[in-house]
């Protein structure tokens, strides 16, 4: 193959490359340095790939996400392509084999975590490898104005070093101009091209709605357009809690959050992927790496934490260039929420060193001892034992992450095991006095050998249906022989794994991070603040709101967005006068909520919650307990 379209053809079918593709690859070949700033969808990964595989050696891929860089590798591996992901919990000889392979094997590409690269045994088997290209995904993590600043990112540089003479790109869909310079600079790139695409999505639709009841505006979105959505919320029980919302509206929805387990993961992405659920009510990080071009609908159900995520997440809508929407609601007590939720639980410097100091405690970590060692707790039981906000809390453990002090995922894992000890004969009497125990313990037996051997792992849902009871029952029961010292009982459920990265060592491992954690709390601030001008900005067009903040100069409207449309406040003083009349008169029959008001009168909802507010604001109106309206006089 001698051509990067021949590549194109081969490996992945297509005839023509996506706009800019084709200039950074032909860059690349040249041997030289490049950013390249392409939205989300734009097919980035290609931009490293082809011109990987169109010369003799290895690529070298540095990605913060463990879950992308193992879809990347599936993916090349089956294409044929050889590819490999050093991720973290791969023993020592396990890994000295694998980077064998990279130097003997005829690797095509090598994908590491940043953390990863930083061991020697890495470091110094990558100077022996023939290294065509060096990838960064994500490159905006390696800037500290970047929304998601990774401290180990800066550590990167040190490819420069090894490999001197090998060309790298920075690859990114969401950076600033001071984020890009500082790209620049951070990778010591030379003479580096800057390469472009315009952030403009001419099909996508940015919609910001008022609704004070966002459930029943959503039913309506979703019933009136029954095609393909996300759905983003901010925790883990809200995902769950729109889903069944969603369902007995009789609406085909699943949901994902990070306490899943990796099965239920695969199957509720697969259900949603083709189209047996049609709405994925999610958490933040969905999305990422994942191919789905038909998504209509992208519905923020909460103000994002920033412009870069909001764009990254926007822009998982209309991927095939069709007309599609993302629409964030919003309503008066978003704004203390947001800041509630990303300001008021940022930890300080002391909440770190304490968070730090009582996992340490937890898992009886020694000084100078526990570096890539793994754990698993219980978070909330962690919280309670050492009386810890849980926000302030998982915060501090976050930034831990991202400072490469430990690994945090979130996965849920129940150990049930059980060990009789008794014998036989002495457990046969004890159920003759107390026959409650009766069906649990023969379900047990039954079921599972060695028993009375030693601790053996049992599925508490096929033994309480055995029983003819609940799980929760036959936990009870199970519990209460432990008491009595008849068996063994142990039924922990963790929802959370902790890898620590370096040793303990307090101060001197939180001393570093000061500068880090002062700076989150001030870049935080102000990306909030952003968010907050881009909802409040009913003049300007939504998509040159986007655009400006991104660096580009020549914008214009797109003509489709909420404040282009009119949708939001463009209300001349008749027809304010029109609807401030009729609510007055529809008020004096009784109490109405808004949704209520949308319903009767003959007005669009974001002119009917504008007079609302007009008309609250001059004290005519108050609210009851029950959200409904009434008049103040009445």
């Amino acid at each position: 193959m001698s051509s990067p379209e021949a590549i194109l053809k081969q490996y992945w079918g297509f005839e023509t490359f996506r706009p800019l593709q084709k200039e950074i690859i032909l860059e690349l070949l040249n041997n030289k340095d490049v950013i390249a700033l392409l939205p989300t969808g734009g097919g980035k990964s290609l931009c490293f790939q082809v011109p990987a595989l169109l010369q003799p050696g290895i690529c070298i891929v540095i990605s913060p996400l463990v879950a992308l860089m193992e879809d990347q590798v599936k993916a090349l591996q089956a294409k044929n392509i050889k590819a490999m992901a050093l991720t973290g919990g791969i023993p020592f000889k396990e890994v000295d084999t694998m980077l064998d392979n990279c130097i003997y094997g005829n690797y095509k590409f090598l994908y590491l975590s940043p953390e990863r690269l930083q061991q020697e045994l890495v470091q110094e088997r990558i100077k022996q490898m023939q290294v065509n290209l060096i990838a960064i995904d994500e490159a905006h993590c390696i800037s500290q104005w970047g929304h998601d600043f990774r401290p180990a990112y800066r550590n990167i540089s040190i490819l420069r070093e090894l490999k001197p003479d090998v060309n790298m790109v920075g690859l990114t869909a969401t950076a600033t101009l001071p984020v890009v310079k500082d790209i620049a600079q951070q990778l010591a790139l030379k003479d580096v091209k800057i390469l472009q695409k315009s952030f403009r999505r001419e099909n996508l639709a940015y919609i910001v709605r008022e609704a004070e009841d966002k459930n029943y505006y959503l039913e309506q979105l979703l019933k009136a357009h029954e095609e393909s959505g996300i759905i983003y919320v901010r925790t883990r029980k809200a995902t769950i809690e729109l889903e069944q919302y969603l369902v007995k509206k009789g609406i085909f929805a699943t949901s994902f959050h990070g306490g899943l387990t990796k099965a239920e993961k695969s199957k509720r992405l697969e259900q949603w992927l083709k189209e047996e659920k049609r709405v994925m009510v999610a958490t933040s990080a969905f999305g990422m790496g994942i191919d789905k071009p038909n998504v209509r609908t992208v519905i923020h159900m909460n103000l994002p934490e920033s412009l870069e995520s909001y764009f990254q997440e926007a822009g998982r809508a209309g991927r095939d260039g069709k007309p599609a929407k993302a629409v964030t609601l919003t309503n008066k007590s978003d704004i203390p929420l947001l800041k509630n939720q990303f300001l008021a639980t940022l930890p300080d410097v002391e909440m770190v060193r304490l968070v730090y100091r009582k996992l340490n405690t937890y898992f009886r970590i020694a000084y100078g001892e526990g570096e890539g060692e793994d754990f698993y707790l219980n978070f909330y039981q962690f919280c309670q034992k050492y009386q810890l906000n849980t926000l302030l809390a998982y915060n501090s453990i976050l930034l831990l992450d991202r400072a490469s002090v430990l690994s945090f995922s979130e996965q849920f894992q129940k150990k049930t095991r059980i060990h009789f000890l008794t014998s036989g004969k002495q457990l046969t009497f004890y159920l003759e006095a107390n026959p409650q125990f009766d069906s649990v313990t023969k379900a047990i037996l039954r079921t599972y050998g060695g028993t009375f051997d030693s601790p053996v792992e049992i599925n508490l849902q096929i033994v309480s249906g055995k029983a003819g009871t609940t799980v929760q029952e036959a936990a009870k029961l199970l519990q209460q022989l432990h008491k009595e010292g008849i068996a063994e009982f142990e039924h922990d459920q963790h929802d959370t794994k902790i890898t620590f990265l370096v040793p303990r060592e307090d101060d001197i491992t939180i001393n570093p991070l000061v500068p880090y954690i002062r700076l989150q709390e001030k870049t935080k601030t102000e990306k909030i603040q952003q968010v907050l001008n881009y909802v409040e900005n009913d003049r300007q067009c939504k998509s040159e709101q986007l655009l400006k903040y991104f660096g580009e100069k020549n914008t214009s409207s797109c003509g489709i967005c909420s404040v282009c449309q009119g949708l939001e406040t463009k209300l001349s003083r008749e027809e304010m006068k029109k609807i401030y009349f009729a609510i007055i008169e529809l008020l004096q029959e009784g109490e109405f909520t808004s949704r209520e008001m949308t319903e009767t009168l003959p007005f669009p909802e974001p002119h009917i919650i504008k007079v609302l507010r007009v008309l609250v604001e001059k004290d005519a109106l108050t609210t009851t307990p029950t959200k409904k309206y009434k008049l103040k006089h009445l």
